[in-house]
């Protein structure tokens, strides 16, 4: 009795988390406004911020703008977010000028790595219920250190972080 209670309520919970997993992207499709805070050495500086994600008429094809300033500073940026295989989180940026990025989805997250101009640049996206946290940093691949291990000595290349962006989008 004791083994089919407890086989029961593991099948239980299974279903219920099961059930319970977000559909990325279609879970986090909406407009996020908030504050973009860019900080290096020299200090911070605040733009306003937006993030849009929304469906196109294209399966597997969806709408990604980012949005920074407002009024006169209003810059919009309209990419496109294509799955290239979502069972496996894969997913492009196409950013509609010749620019792909490639990013990988694990949960709610959303990561990418790519090089501009010598610097490296690493974004993280993270959706919750009612916001997201965006997140980029730049690394100069100028001021990287290489050190090597004392027993076997492996290469191991450091790049100093320069710049971080970061934004808590709140979900209208």
């Amino acid at each position: 009795m004791h083994f089919k209670l407890s086989f029961f309520l593991f099948l239980f919970s299974l279903f219920y988390s099961l059930q319970a997993q977000e559909n990325f992207p279609e879970d986090y499709f909406g407009i996020y406004k908030g504050t973009l805070l860019v900080s290096a050495p020299q200090g911070t500086k605040e733009y306003a911020m937006e993030f849009h994600l929304q469906a196109t008429d294209s399966l597997g094809k969806y709408q990604y703008t980012l949005v920074y300033g407002d009024g006169d500073q209003r810059q919009e940026r309209p990419y496109f977010l294509i799955a290239k295989d979502a069972s496996k989180g894969k997913y492009i940026i196409d950013e509609d000028n010749g620019i792909i990025l490639d990013a990988q989805q694990f949960d709610n997250h959303l990561y990418s790595l790519f090089e501009v101009n010598n610097n490296l640049l690493t974004t993280f996206i993270s959706f919750e219920a009612d916001h997201m946290v965006f997140e980029i940093t730049v690394a100069s691949r100028e001021q990287q250190q290489t050190t090597y291990a004392t027993e076997d000595q492996t290469e191991v290349i450091s790049y100093p972080i320069t710049t971080r962006q970061k934004a808590i989008l709140m979900k209208e």
